[in-house]
């Protein structure tokens, strides 16, 4: 039976991440195909090793394997170290946060099932689903780093920043990924297109976005970040 490997990368998310695991759960993936959950746990400062730790114990139903980071390394490392241990057919990225819903992994499937992908982005961007309304800017950023990677990727992607994120599992443990923060979207694009033959498809998918005071992390700076690793990994090509 295939697999789908869940990486989930958590950082102080004792409060909700039971939610979230809750939803990994129910979702019925299609064909047969089974889950493994990795969680990551970036070196919380409050009770998420606890909250992981209690809820697995409840439900032994899910394969959870849990990886504790020594020091704060940021989303990117927790990402790599997931992606490392992932033994699945496929690799999907699902953040701790209520943000996006594991109901879609079965929409990113749906390319993958008909054999026409190895690699499938969830936009946010695209298609009919429900959107939460929250920052002009914010958004306006995330759709400037996407035409700035797509003119050095050669890719038509409408939403590189987006966190749905699913790869064939050969393919993305063969890159050599080395951004620690928010740098790992651009990265990952930008080495995954430079794969020979790779089938990259994109798929609208829905979006419940928070606010900064409920635990959206990223800021400014990342965006900038962003836009140094498009240019260090695109118009570069650094390895």
């Amino acid at each position: 039976m295939p697999v789908l490997s869940i990486v989930i990368p958590a950082y102080n998310e004792g409060p909700t991440i039971h939610f979230i695991l809750d939803k990994v759960l129910a979702v019925q993936l299609p064909g047969g195909w089974t889950k493994e959950v990795i969680i990551v746990n970036d070196c919380s400062k409050d009770d998420t090793e606890a909250a992981i730790q209690a809820w697995a114990a409840g439900h032994p139903a899910l394969p959870i394997r849990y990886h504790a980071h020594k020091v704060n390394q940021g989303k990117g490392a927790a990402l790599h170290t997931g992606i490392a241990q992932a033994t699945g057919d496929y690799v999907i990225i699902q953040d701790a946060d209520l943000e996006y819903d594991p109901e879609e992994y079965n929409l990113l499937l749906q390319p993958v099932l008909a054999g026409q992908a190895d690699v499938v982005y969830g936009s946010r961007f695209m298609g009919g689903n429900p959107h939460r309304i929250l920052f002009f800017w914010h958004s306006l950023g995330n759709k400037f780093l996407t035409f700035l990677s797509n003119m050095f990727t050669n890719l038509n992607l409408t939403d590189m920043e987006t966190c749905y994120k699913l790869f064939k599992r050969e393919m993305i443990q063969s890159l050599h990924l080395t951004e620690k923060r928010f740098g790992f979207e651009p990265e990952v694009t930008a080495k995954i297109s430079r794969i020979p033959k790779v089938r990259i498809y994109e798929v609208g998918i829905s979006y419940y976005g928070r606010t900064f005071e409920e635990g959206k992390k990223i800021g400014w700076k990342d965006g900038f970040r962003a836009i140094y690793c498009i240019l260090k990994y695109g118009a570069l090509k650094a390895k």
